[in-house]
Formats: structure tokens, C-alpha cells, sequence
């Protein structure tokens, strides 16, 4: 009986450890095939078409870019558009931007596919 409970206990104090803290920060942040709406259009990266940022712990002279295929769907239909990190495209009636792009790329260590979270922003709309 002290098993069962010590490892109950265990269960519980552990499951505070791991933890998913969703930000209140308007940003939709999705994986590779993973769909999801960005205030309104919804957005699926596709796959990773370049990522040439310079590592952490590099000195760089230009800080290098990220290009991600996406598939974007509204009522009206859907596309596929290549987005460049920072950079706004016109969707409907607004503007989807790729914000952020995670983890931050570190010398020697590839990234893999299923490694990439991908965080989108649309502003605008009715």
C-alpha cells in the first residue's frame, strides 16, 4: 500500500514539472504538417526550403534567413506560398508574417524536420 501511494505522490509532484504554458502573445506556433488558424487563415508548414541563419555562438557578418513553404487556407480556398521570416505577405484581407522560427540554429548541430516550430502572426481582417 505505501508503493501504490509513494508512487501516486511521485505521479502528481512530477506532473508539475512538465508543463505547456500556451502565451497570450498572438502568436500560432505550429510544427511542420501541423495545421492551425492565425486569426482567421489557417496556416500549414509544409517544409523547410532554406535556413541559412548564422549559429548562436557565431560571428557573422549578414545574419542569414529562413524560408518555410506553407499551405494557407481561407473560406475561398487554399495555396501554397513560400514565407521568409519577417517578411508580411497579403493574405485576404490582411497580412501573415513568420515571426519567429525555434530552436535558434547552433554550430554543427543540424536541425531536423520535426525539430522546427514555426510562429505566425496575422494582422488585420474585419
Amino acid at each position: 500500500m505505501k508503493k501504490i501511494a509513494f508512487a501516486s505522490l511521485l505521479v502528481v509532484a512530477l506532473s508539475g514539472c512538465i508543463t505547456y504554458q500556451n502565451r497570450s502573445d498572438g502568436i500560432t506556433r505550429l510544427r511542420i504538417g501541423e495545421s492551425g488558424s492565425v486569426d482567421g487563415p489557417t496556416v500549414t508548414p509544409l517544409a523547410v526550403l532554406e535556413d541559412s541563419r548564422c549559429p548562436a555562438e557565431v560571428q557573422c557578418l549578414w545574419a542569414g534567413r529562413v524560408k518555410v513553404s506553407v499551405r494557407v487556407e481561407l473560406g475561398t480556398g487554399s495555396q501554397t506560398r513560400d514565407m521568409v521570416l519577417g517578411e508580411e505577405q497579403s493574405v485576404a484581407d490582411g497580412s501573415l508574417t513568420l515571426v519567429e522560427v525555434l530552436p535558434q540554429k547552433k554550430k554543427d548541430q543540424a536541425i531536423y524536420p520535426d525539430e522546427y516550430r514555426f510562429g505566425f502572426k496575422f494582422a488585420g481582417g474585419l
